[in-house]
C-alpha cells in the first residue's frame, strides 16, 4: 500500500480529461457519469463517447474545471450484448472457447517453429469442430430423418409429415438417395448461415481501421513481412526475449495490424464454409457410391470413386489454406485473397452440387436399412482431436520450458487444455442433438438397443454421453476440497479482519462476512486446477469413449451385457443418466438462447460471457463470436489521440475490470509522444491475475512492466473481496512507484461510526469510486503528468456553434462538440 494518501486537490495544470471505460456486464452513461443527463459527443448506438450535458462545450470555458477532470465515459456494451440475433451465439460457443486456446500459446524465447506449429494446431482443432457440427447436422437430417425414419414403416406410421418420403407410397422422393438429396438441404441450410453471421460481422467489426499503420507510433515494428502473432514466430524479445535489433520491438499489441485481422478471418471463413460442404457432400457420396459397389456394373459405378477424389483434393485444399498462414500484425494489411475467399466455397458448392445429383440419381430396388453407410465420420473426428491435443500438449511444454514463469496457469498447458474443454463442449452440443431426436423419432424405445423403429445415431455418441456422469463424479473431489478450503481460508482470515479494523468488541457475524468473502475470491486463483482436472479427465475418458465404442460396436449398456451384474448396472446407468444429460444441456441451450433473444436483460447476463470470451481476434475460428477488441480499441485509440491531439491536454485513462484490458491494449496502439501523455488507472482489473496467468504472451511479467514504462505513469486498485480483479505485480522501478494501491479496505467501515452510521456494504468487484482513496489516486496522476502543451483556442463562431447544438438537443440527443 502507498504509505500515504494523495492530496485530493489536483494543481492546475491546464485542460484534463477522465476518459470512463467500464468492465464486464456493461453501465449506462447515467450511471458512469453520475448524471441523469448525457449526451453522446461521438461514436453510434453500439459504442460510444457520453458527456455530461453540461460538459459538452468544457473546453470552451476551462475556468470552470480548475479543480477537477471533464469525466467522459465510454460505453461499448452493446458491442456483446446488442441485438435479438446474439442469442445465436451460444451455438458459437465451441469455437468462442477454440479461439481463447490460440491466444494461450506460452511466452517462450525463440523456437519459431514450435510457436508456428501451435498456431497450426488449434487452428486444425478449429476446423474439426466445424465438421463436428455439419456432421452432427448430417447426423439429424440425412441418417436419423431420411435415412432411418424415412425409411421404416413403423416410424413414418406416428409422423405424417415424413409420408411423402415413405417406400410404401412409391412416390418420387421414396428412393433412399433421394430422401437424403432432400435432407442435405438442412446442414448446407446450417453452414450458410455461419457464414453469413461471420460475414456480416467480419464487415462490421474487423473493418474497424487502427489510427497507426506502421508510422509514427509504431517504433521499432520489424519490416512489414508475415507478423508472429499466435501461430506464426514472434519478434525477438517478444514474451520476455532479448532482441537481436537495436530497435526496441513494440509488444504484440502494440503492433499497427493486431486489431485488424480482416485478411485471416476472410480466408479461415472461406476454408470452414467449404469443409462444412465437404462434410455434406462426403455423406452423400459415400452412401450412394456404398450401394453402387454393392450392385456392381452399373453405369454410375466410376462416378462415386472420382467425386471422391474430387472431394480429397479439394480437402487437401482447405487443410493448405488453414494451415499455410498465420496473421499479419506489423502492418495493417489491408489485402485480400479475393480469388482464394470467393472461389474455394463457390468450387466446393459446386461438388456438393454434383454429389446431390448423384446421389438422387435413380436406383431401384435401393433400400434402406440400419445406419447411414460409411457415417465413420464421428469416430474419425474424435480420434483426430485427441491426436492434436496430445501433440498440443507436448508443444505447449517445449516452448514453457524454454522460458518458464511461475504465474502461468498450468505451466504452459492452458491452451491445450481449453482446446480440449472446446472438444467436450462441441461433442456434449452435437451429442445432445443427435440423442434428443433419435429419442423422439423412437418413441418410447430406446435408441441402439434393436427394440425400436430406428437403429439410433453411432454408438459413439452414446459412450461420450455416458462418461458424462463419470465426470461428474470425479469433478466432485476437487469441488469438495476446494469448499473445505475456502471454509479454512475464511477462519484463518477472521482474526486478520479484526486486527485491520482495530476493533476491539468484535461482531463475529460481521467477521465472517468479510473473512468469507476474502476466502470465496481466493477461489479464482484455483481455477487453473479446476479447468486442468475437468480437461484432463474429458481426453482420458474421451479416449476410453472411443476404444469401448470401436471394439464392442454397441451400445454402453449392450456391451456390458453378459459381465458381472455391478458392471450392467453401471453401464445402463451411465448411459441413460448420460443420455439425459445431453439431452438438458441441449434443453437448456435453446431455452437460453430464446430467453436471451426476447429479453434484453436476459442478453446482456449472457453478453458477460462475451465480455470475456470475445476480447481476442478471431486468429483460429472465423465462426466464433466476433472480437469486441477490434472496434473498442480503435475508439479509444482514436478519441485518446483526437482529444490530447486538439488540446493538448492531461487524460486519465480510467478501466474498470475488463475495461482495464481495453484500456491497456489502447494505450499499446497510441504513438509515443501521446502515450507519455496519458496516465493509466485501473481497478478491479483482471491484468495479471486471468490475462497475465492465462495469456503470458501478451499479458505477462514482461509486457505489463514494459506497459509501465510507456505510460507517463500508473496506479492500479484492487481489494482482497474482488473475486476478479487483483494487482498487477510491477515493482517499483527507479523513480516510478509501485503500481499497485492495495488491497483497499472493503467494508470501508467495520461497524457503525460517525461517518458511516448505517452498516457499509463488502462491495467485492463494483463501485470502486465510492472508497476516498480513487479520487486521491486520481488527483495525483493528473499531478503528475506534465502540464497542457497547447492550449486550445476555439474561435466566437465554433463556440457558438457548439452552444447552439447542445440547446438544439437538449439533453438525450448528440452532441457534434
Amino acid at each position: 500500500m502507498s504509505p500515504e494518501t494523495p492530496d485530493p486537490q489536483p494543481r492546475s495544470g491546464g485542460a484534463a480529461l477522465e476518459l470512463l471505460v467500464h468492465g464486464v456486464g456493461g453501465a449506462t452513461p447515467q450511471k458512469m457519469l453520475d448524471d441523469p443527463r448525457t449526451v453522446r459527443i461521438t461514436g453510434d448506438e453500439t459504442a460510444a463517447v457520453y458527456r455530461r450535458a453540461d460538459d459538452v462545450d468544457a473546453e470552451l470555458h476551462p475556468e470552470r474545471y480548475e479543480g477537477r477532470p471533464v469525466p467522459e465515459a465510454y460505453c461499448w456494451s452493446n458491442l456483446t450484448s446488442g441485438n435479438g440475433s446474439r442469442a445465436l451465439w451460444l451455438l458459437l460457443l465451441p469455437f468462442m472457447v477454440i479461439n481463447l486456446a490460440h491466444w494461450m500459446r506460452p511466452a517462450t524465447k525463440g523456437l519459431g517453429r514450435s510457436q508456428r506449429l501451435y498456431g497450426v494446431l488449434v487452428r486444425l482443432v478449429a476446423l474439426t469442430l466445424t465438421v463436428l457440427l455439419t456432421a452432427a447436422a448430417c447426423e439429424v437430417a440425412l441418417d436419423l430423418t431420411a435415412w432411418q425414419c424415412a425409411g421404416s414403416a413403423r416410424c413414418v406410421a406416428d409422423r405424417s409429415w415424413l409420408g411423402f418420403l415413405s417406400p410404401e407410397r412409391g412416390g418420387w422422393w421414396s428412393q433412399p438417395g433421394r430422401r437424403l438429396a432432400l435432407a442435405a438441404v438442412v446442414p448446407t441450410a446450417l453452414v450458410v448461415l455461419l457464414w453469413y453471421l461471420s460475414n456480416r460481422t467480419w464487415t462490421a467489426y474487423e473493418a474497424q481501421r487502427p489510427p497507426t499503420d506502421g508510422a509514427p507510433g509504431t517504433e521499432g515494428a520489424p519490416g512489414t513481412g508475415e507478423a508472429p502473432g499466435i501461430g506464426e514466430a514472434p519478434a525477438a524479445g517478444e514474451g520476455g526475449a532479448a532482441s537481436d535489433d537495436p530497435v526496441t520491438v513494440r509488444p504484440a499489441l502494440g503492433r499497427p495490424g493486431f486489431w485488424y485481422g480482416r485478411r485471416l478471418v476472410a480466408r479461415l471463413r472461406a476454408a470452414h464454409t467449404a469443409a462444412g460442404f465437404l462434410t455434406i457432400a462426403a455423406a452423400l457420396t459415400a452412401a450412394a457410391t456404398d450401394h453402387d459397389r454393392g450392385t456392381g456394373g452399373g453405369p454410375l459405378d466410376p462416378l462415386g470413386p472420382l467425386l471422391q477424389v474430387t472431394q480429397a483434393g479439394c480437402a487437401a485444399v482447405v487443410l493448405w489454406v488453414v494451415c499455410s498462414r498465420g496473421r499479419s500484425e506489423r502492418k495493417r494489411d489491408g489485402s485480400l485473397d479475393k480469388l482464394l475467399i470467393s472461389a474455394l466455397p463457390a468450387t466446393v458448392l459446386c461438388v456438393l452440387a454434383l454429389a446431390v445429383v448423384h446421389a438422387a440419381w435413380s436406383r431401384p430396388g435401393w433400400v434402406s436399412t440400419g445406419g447411414l453407410p460409411g457415417n465413420l465420420s464421428f469416430l474419425v473426428l474424435a480420434l483426430a482431436q485427441i491426436a492434436l491435443i496430445v501433440v498440443l500438449v507436448v508443444t505447449a511444454h517445449v516452448l514453457h520450458r524454454r522460458a518458464p514463469h511461475r504465474r502461468v496457469a498450468m505451466r504452459g498447458l492452458g491452451g491445450p487444455a481449453v482446446a480440449m474443454l472446446a472438444c467436450a463442449l462441441g461433442g456434449v452440443m452435437t451429442g445432445g442433438v443427435a440423442q434428443r431426436v433419435a429419442d423422439w423419432l423412437d418413441g418410447d424405445a430406446t435408441p441402439g438397443t434393436g427394440d425400436g423403429a430406428i437403429v439410433g445415431p453411432p454408438v459413439l455418441l452414446s459412450w461420450q454421453a455416458s462418461v458424462i456422469p463419470v465426470l461428474l463424479v470425479l469433478l466432485l473431489v476437487p469441488v469438495a476440497v476446494l469448499g473445505i478450503r475456502t471454509v479454512r481460508a475464511a477462519r484463518r482470515l477472521a482474526p486478520q479482519v479484526e486486527r485491520e479494523y482495530g476493533e476491539e468488541t468484535a461482531d463475529a457475524l460481521r467477521t465472517r462476512q468479510v473473512a468469507g468473502a476474502r476466502a470465496t475470491a481466493e477461489l479464482t486463483d484455483y481455477a487453473p486446477r479446476l479447468v486442468g482436472t475437468v480437461s484432463g479427465a474429458s481426453l482420458l475418458l474421451g479416449a476410453g469413449a472411443v476404444a469401448g465404442s470401436w471394439l464392442s460396436g454397441q451400445v454402453p449398456g449392450e456391451a456390458a451385457r453378459g459381465t458381472d451384474s455391478f458392471i450392467e448396472s453401471v453401464a445402463d446407468t451411465a448411459q441413460s443418466i448420460g443420455s439425459w444429460l445431453v439431452g438438458l444441456g441441449f434443453l437448456l441451450f435453446v431455452t437460453w438462447g430464446r430467453r436471451a433473444y426476447r429479453d434484453a436483460s436476459a442478453r446482456r447476463t449472457i453478453g458477460i460471457l462475451w465480455d470475456v470470451g470475445t476480447f481476442w481476434p478471431r486468429a483460429a475460428h472465423p465462426f466464433a463470436p466476433p472480437c469486441y477488441a477490434e472496434r473498442a480499441v480503435p475508439d479509444l485509440t482514436w478519441r485518446i489521440l483526437s482529444w490530447t491531439g486538439r488540446t493538448g491536454g492531461r487524460l486519465v485513462l480510467s478501466g474498470h475490470s475488463q475495461g482495464s484490458v481495453l484500456a491497456a491494449a489502447a494505450v499499446w496502439q497510441l504513438r509515443s509522444a501521446t502515450r507519455h501523455r496519458v496516465a493509466l488507472l485501473t481497478y478491479g482489473s483482471p491484468l495479471e491475475r486471468l490475462y497475465g496467468r492465462w495469456f503470458p504472451a501478451y499479458f505477462g511479467a514482461e509486457q505489463l512492466r514494459q506497459l509501465s514504462t510507456e505510460v507517463h505513469c500508473w496506479r492500479n486498485l484492487w481489494r482482497s473481496t474482488d473475486p476478479i480483479g487483483g494487482p498487477v505485480r510491477v515493482p517499483e522501478d527507479g523513480d516510478r512507484p509501485e503500481v499497485d494501491r492495495g488491497p483497499l479496505k472493503d467494508p470501508l467501515a467495520y461497524g457503525r461510526t460517525m461517518l458511516h452510521p448505517l452498516p457499509e456494504p463488502i462491495l467485492g468487484h463494483s463501485d470502486y469510486q465510492a472508497d476516498p482513496v480513487f479520487a486521491a489516486e486520481r488527483t495525483a496522476l493528473l499531478d503528475r503528468l506534465p502540464p497542457a502543451a497547447v492550449p486550445t483556442q476555439r474561435t466566437e463562431k465554433e463556440a457558438g456553434k457548439a452552444a447552439g447544438a447542445q440547446r438544439a438537443q437538449g439533453s438525450s440527443g448528440r452532441s457534434s462538440a
